[in-house]
């Protein structure tokens, strides 16, 4: 599920003031870049169809 028109910048900014997180200017444009990749990987896997047979395991054992 792809997002148009979602700004990661203000997300950031967002965030930040929800959680009292005071955001150094200096780090400011890596964390919106990192939120991106996140953004960019989690767009990856949530597109990734799964047929209706698969069911979720309630227990992970490798």
């Amino acid at each position: 599920m792809r997002r148009e028109g979602f700004d990661v910048g203000e997300y950031v900014e967002q965030m930040a003031l929800l959680l009292d997180l005071q955001l150094r200017d200096e780090y400011r444009d890596g964390v919106v870049a990192n939120f991106e990749r996140i953004m960019a990987i989690a767009n990856l896997v949530n597109e990734f169809p799964l047929t209706e047979e698969i069911e979720a395991a309630p227990i992970f054992e490798p």
